[in-house]
């Protein structure tokens, strides 16, 4: 007889990491294993029925806004950002499909040949239809994080919570890794997180949330199991609020 799937309050949820988050030990680019690991926890959250969108970040590739440090223009450098995020949405979606779930890339920069553009209703049929959707290229825009296209992602797709997946178990005071006596906040409000400079995400993004109303959680993404265990309720994490 088959184990009943775990019950979870979300039906549908957006998952936000780091481009970092998949290049492992590396210095630099994408690590397979990592990847894998990573696509593991997301099917078994797919696995409890839920739907679930992506957005991945591009700074293990590139990041436009130390190009533009650099001395690049910081349009193009932005540009140069975004397409990065595509190369990690398409890695990420093979290592999903190796075990078994149906995946989408969305880029908001029309390309055809390798991923869907993005349409809004078709992508909520694909979620609909119970298919990962990775919205990559971040908002199509430059000067806008892929904090700020997760945000935007998520209210359009009507999810119920942004899903932050860190290096650290939630928000703190100060960092954990320098710091051991950090304090970490069970809740806090994204007003607070604004005021107090607490680097969740950029400000443009955490405005959004908040004027829309959409909880965000905060977890590490290396603790196996992690995102999967607060959809049933356990494990540590930090909720922003309105």
């Amino acid at each position: 007889m088959s184990e009943p799937t775990p019950r979870t309050t979300y039906n549908r949820v957006m998952l936000k990491i780091s481009g970092e988050a998949l290049m492992g030990d590396q210095g630099f680019g994408l690590h397979p294993p990592t990847v894998a690991r990573v696509a593991r926890e997301v099917k078994s959250v797919h696995d409890m029925g839920v739907e679930i969108c992506m957005v991945i970040g591009g700074g293990n590739i590139f990041r436009g806004l130390q190009g533009s440090a650099q001395g690049m223009e910081r349009t193009q450098a932005d540009y140069m950002g975004m397409l990065a995020t595509v190369m990690n949405a398409l890695a990420m979606q093979t290592a999903l499909e190796e075990q078994g779930v149906y995946t989408r890339v969305i880029s908001a920069i029309p390309m055809d040949t390798v991923c869907e553009p993005y349409i809004r209703r078709r992508a909520v049929r694909h979620l609909e239809k119970k298919r990962v959707c990775i919205f990559a290229a971040g908002t199509g825009n430059p000067y806008f994080t892929t904090d700020t296209a997760a945000a935007l992602r998520a209210s359009e797709m009507a999810c119920e919570a942004i899903f932050m997946g860190k290096q650290v178990d939630g928000i703190y005071d100060s960092d954990p890794k320098t710091n051991p006596n950090a304090r970490r906040f069970e809740t806090i409000s994204y007003d607070e997180a604004l005021r107090a400079n607490l680097k969740v995400m950029d400000a443009s993004a955490i405005a959004l949330c908040r004027d829309n109303k959409m909880p965000l959680i905060v977890f590490s993404l290396d603790e196996p199991g992690g995102f999967s265990g607060i959809l049933r309720g356990e494990g540590t994490y930090t909720r922003v609020h309105a």
